[in-house]
């Protein structure tokens, strides 16, 4: 009764007995759960302890399926933060190399990548993830596993950006970035995979280097997306652009179709 642990947590609730069952991965307690009974009810019997002990797997799988929906939800929620703030096509990867996000644009880029831009344009993108991009990938989780046990003192980093060209088409390009999810410190790095087509870019002016996705959007639709930049109502973009209010609510639709964002926000984000 002397020590901080009934101080803290039993006297409060008044409770006269505990059981306790601890829940730890290599040497990190990552949970606890702790059964408080009061002096009426008495102290769990030795019947009940063995209950206890043989459902503790059963406590320790759930948990570890807890864990890995809220490291999934971690991902999701990071990486949507992330993403907003990058040109479209891309890609992200699991460590295990598994697509978890990939975009309309970035599926037509690996196409590109597999059939060349003429075959690509007579079929459906259903191309895999280029084996050049997934080999430099391997590699970088080689050197990131490599390079842990010198990091153990403090925080997790990832590795510089890499980027790799297509061996027969230089303008065909992907920059590799790693991601570390910082609401999970056990989790290793994800891989975020931007795709360029240099040529492209280049024929798209001053604005193509950073977003050559816009070039898939009309001049009308390139307008909108301005002055929805800048601000303006869908009232004032059908003033100033002399288009009635209907007709500014479906362009703006088709950007964000074209795009793949949800907002005006995400659209702003985007842009800038």
């Amino acid at each position: 009764m002397k020590s901080a642990f009934y101080r803290r947590y039993m006297a409060p609730q008044k409770c006269a007995h505990a059981a306790c069952l601890l829940f730890s991965q290599g040497h990190r307690l990552i949970c606890v759960i702790a059964i408080m009974r009061t002096a009426t009810q008495g102290n769990l019997s030795l019947a009940e302890m063995n209950l206890l002990r043989q459902l503790y797997p059963q406590f320790l799988t759930a948990l570890c399926r807890l864990r890995s929906l809220e490291r999934e939800h971690s991902v999701r929620m990071d990486f949507e933060e992330f993403l907003s703030r990058l040109p479209l096509p891309t890609i992200v990867l699991r460590w295990n190399l598994k697509p978890i996000y990939q975009n309309r644009a970035a599926r037509d880029f690996c196409a590109v990548w597999e059939k060349g831009p003429e075959e690509a344009q007579l079929m459906k993108a259903t191309s895999p993830i280029p084996c050049e991009i997934l080999d430099r990938c391997r590699l970088l989780k080689q050197q990131w596993a490599h390079a842990q046990p010198r990091r153990r003192s403090g925080p997790q980093t990832g590795f510089k950006e890499e980027r790799v060209h297509h061996p027969r088409s230089p303008h065909l390009r992907a920059t590799l970035h790693s991601k570390q999810l910082s609401s999970a410190g056990v989790a290793r790095p994800h891989f975020l995979i931007e795709c360029e087509d240099l040529r492209s870019a280049a024929r798209t002016g001053s604005a193509g280097p950073r977003l050559p996705h816009l070039v898939r959007l009309t001049r009308r639709e390139q307008e909108v997306a301005r002055l929805v930049c800048e601000g303006l109502s869908n009232q004032e973009i059908a003033d100033g652009a002399c288009l009635s209010l209907q007709m500014v609510k479906k362009h703006l639709h088709s950007v964000f179709r074209k795009l793949e964002v949800p907002s005006r926000s995400r659209l702003v984000a985007l842009m800038l």
